[in-house]
């Protein structure tokens, strides 16, 4: 499992590879479209990435 804060870049070599900000880089199984969404997934979950008005949070 990668923090998906550190991911600097993700790229299609044509295998998917990830690299961190660190300079590390990870081959995975996963498509680059399929990391970006489980990125983004992640990123909601923890509230770096404010839904927009009326998807969520309480309504005033």
């Amino acid at each position: 499992m990668l923090n998906a804060i550190y991911i600097e870049q993700v790229e299609a070599f044509p295998d998917t590879t990830i690299t961190l900000t660190n300079g590390k880089k990870f081959v995975v199984r996963e498509s680059v479209q399929e990391v970006i969404r489980l990125a983004n997934d992640f990123y909601r979950q923890v509230a770096v990435v404010r839904l927009p008005e009326g998807l969520g949070g309480s309504e005033t």
